[in-house]
């Protein structure tokens, strides 16, 4: 939604409905920020130290998901398992 406020992307309606709408129906489970990911953000190897990548990518090797990202500086993250959107 960030990106939304910041007219970097355009989403229609609301950015707010667009992820009730898009994001609510297929089987999705939340993986919530806890103390293990915010641990975890302290040790993941990445070139730069934005806190939101960090838990990104933390969040992803806590819960053993595959990060799907276009963004260059998480995927040369050896610490976790990416997919390249580009």
């Amino acid at each position: 939604m960030l990106l939304a406020d910041k007219g970097r992307i355009q989403l229609d309606p609301s950015p707010v409905d667009w992820v009730d709408r898009h994001l609510g129906a297929p089987p999705m489970l939340d993986a919530p920020l806890t103390r293990q990911v915010a641990m975890a953000s302290r040790g993941i190897d990445l070139v730069h130290d934005d806190p939101a990548d960090r838990l990104l990518a933390a969040t992803a090797v806590v819960y053993d998901l595959v990060l799907v990202t276009a963004d260059r500086r998480l995927m040369d993250c050896p610490s976790m398992q990416v997919l390249a959107n580009r």
